[in-house]
């Protein structure tokens, strides 16, 4: 049973939702485990991607995750719910897709960089910031190399770990105009291979290109799923302090 002094946030979860996709079967068992060993209940509402291309379709929750599940019906749909979440400083983690969507949006929204694309939504285009990797991650682990002081260090709690992922895509060009314009990349793989990017700025801004949500067996969420279930209590916090 929840403890009476849980505290309640309302998280917008994008992606198409699909029961042959792991990362979104273990939602539920991750989202009781925050209630019951965090006291961080999250009030999950999915949002297809179709959905989300509404101007308001995240606006007002007090957290946005962006999950895995690409290619999405609608690319539109989840660069338009990234973008609210980084301009109005909504908790944001977006992960595997997420990650690679996140990049996109930002490359485009804020570098100036609109002709980047993403292979796997239009693998013939010129410019492409997310491309093939050279080596399908699906399935594998790797460790990850995190960056001191970072926000994903303070997440995570050690400047090493060792991950899950399930992908086959990957940031390549344009990440030195990335960093130039706010952009941090904040863990590597062993290879020197960006992981991890997220915004200093932000009051909780987070991508991976592994999945957190497929450690363990789920009764235990992983430390990135914790910081962002934090954040998005203390957004709602905050949310109900202006309004009293």
């Amino acid at each position: 049973m929840t403890n009476s002094a849980a505290r309640t946030a309302r998280i917008a979860l994008v992606g198409d939702r699909s029961p042959n996709v792991v990362s979104h079967t273990r939602l539920p068992l991750i989202l009781d485990a925050l209630a019951e060993h965090d006291r961080l209940v999250l009030d999950a509402y999915w949002i297809p991607s179709e959905d989300a291309e509404a101007a308001d379709a995240v606006r007002g929750f007090d957290a946005v995750w962006v999950l895995p599940g690409s290619p999405y019906r609608s690319e539109a749909g989840v660069l338009s719910a990234i973008r609210t979440a980084r301009v109005e400083g909504i908790p944001f983690l977006g992960t595997c897709g997420g990650f690679q969507h996140a990049l996109l949006e930002y490359a485009r929204d804020v570098c100036g960089l609109t002709r980047v694309a993403h292979a796997e939504n239009d693998p013939d285009a010129d410019d492409l910031l997310i491309e093939p990797l050279a080596c399908s991650l699906v399935g594998h682990e790797s460790a990850v190399t995190i960056e001191p002081g970072s926000l994903a260090e303070s997440s995570i709690g050690s400047e090493r770990t060792v991950e899950r992922y399930f992908c086959s895509y990957g940031p390549t060009r344009h990440l030195d105009t990335l960093r130039a314009h706010g952009l941090r990349f904040s863990g590597h793989d062993e290879d020197g291979h960006v992981r991890i990017a997220e915004l200093p700025d932000h009051p909780f801004f987070l991508a991976t290109l592994f999945q957190p949500e497929l450690s363990g067996d789920g009764s235990r969420p992983h430390p990135v799923v914790r910081a962002l279930a934090r954040a998005a209590v203390e957004h709602a916090g905050q949310e109900q302090g202006a309004t009293v």
